[in-house]
């Protein structure tokens, strides 16, 4: 799945179970590794992470598809200036809000923490989970592509 615009762009990829024999337990067997390759005009970076369940990253798809049909809600910082994703998951790592909508399109947040966050912040403690966002302003037809590329991505994983 690719997300991207003028000055950003995060791509992100289920790779694989995180454990390649099923062991009976229904969060082991079905944690995925995930892909990301990251670029900012900070920087760019890459991350390899076990951090989303089966049924999470099927999550993702509904998201972006809700953000396309204009059914999530605008979220903004709190009064103390924090990010608060609207669609997270068990692992902290990766998570997703809407920043700003328009006529045509949305303005993202891809929340990358812990072992996805850029290297500069790196070892940041808990506090700052969540904290670190990619913005990507994108039109409606590029989430639904997306969400078709991540949906076609997870075929090759289903819950075990």
């Amino acid at each position: 799945m690719l997300l991207s615009d003028h000055a950003s762009r995060v791509e992100l990829h289920p790779l694989r179970y995180e454990f390649s024999a099923v062991r009976g337990d229904r969060y082991d067997d079905n944690w995925l590794v995930i892909g990301g390759a990251v670029t900012t005009p900070e920087g760019g970076w890459s991350f390899t992470d076990p951090c989303l369940l089966t049924h999470e990253a099927r999550q993702v798809t509904d998201w972006l598809r809700e953000v396309a049909a204009g059914t999530v809600a605008v979220t903004g910082p709190d009064a103390e200036g924090r990010l608060s994703p609207d669609t997270w998951f068990v692992e902290p790592v990766l998570a997703f809000s809407l920043a700003d909508r328009s006529e045509d399109g949305a303005l993202i947040r891809v929340h990358l923490s812990l072992e996805a966050a850029p290297p500069w912040r790196q070892g940041d403690d808990g506090a700052d989970i969540y904290q670190y966002a990619v913005e990507i302003r994108t039109d409606t037809a590029a989430l639904l592509h997306a969400a078709r590329q991540w949906d076609l991505a997870l075929t090759s994983f289903p819950t075990r």
